[in-house]
């Protein structure tokens, strides 16, 4: 089975309008074009899988439960698009966390890269072809330590964050999905 490659979007900030701590689906605003832009890829057979550190699971703030509802309110306003995510990965775990989740530097929290790589073993994608793309420094470092290409987004906390280390800095996923496509094979 050949390997495809994928494109691997943060959640908070890259999708979606960004709010601390997300746990009510009522709260979720998509960014403008981002379900569009999903669509896209959708459309040519990309592979679209969600990476995002949920530190509030680990934290106490809200529980799987509570992530399930976000998205699949998601996954509602995805499909009035057209688009879908073929599959979602979070990390509950931080160095603040309680419990089983209390871990600094677990391999699966951006910016660590096992939640791609555990993705890519899992669906059979080949990450040297595939495009990480988050609002984050710790997004473009995952992607880097996975080995994709990695575009920054100036939505979310991008606004404010060096993309030096990006190979494309766009103003919204749109726009990297504009790229992504403009140059795939």
């Amino acid at each position: 089975m050949s390997m495809k490659p994928a494109v691997f979007l943060d959640r908070d900030g890259t999708l979606n309008e960004e709010v601390d701590f997300l746990c009510d689906p009522d709260e979720l605003v998509m960014i403008p074009g981002a379900a569009a832009a999903v669509a896209r890829l959708n459309a040519k057979g990309i592979p679209v899988v969600v990476v995002t550190n949920q530190s509030g699971i680990g934290r106490g703030k809200y529980d799987w439960t509570d992530f399930a509802a976000v998205m699949s309110r998601m996954g509602t306003l995805l499909a009035m698009e057209n688009a879908r995510i073929d599959a979602v990965y979070a990390s509950p775990h931080h160095e603040q966390a309680l419990g089983e989740y209390a871990v600094a530097d677990h391999p699966e929290r951006k910016p660590n890269p096992g939640m791609l790589l555990r993705a890519a073993e899992e669906h059979g994608l080949d990450l040297s072809r595939s495009w990480m793309v988050g609002d984050k420094a710790l997004d473009i470092e995952a992607g880097l330590r996975a080995g994709c290409k990695v575009a920054l987004v100036r939505t979310g906390y991008g606004a404010s964050v060096d993309g030096s280390r990006a190979d494309l800095v766009a103003d919204s996923l749109p726009d990297v999905v504009d790229h992504i496509l403009s140059h795939w094979p």
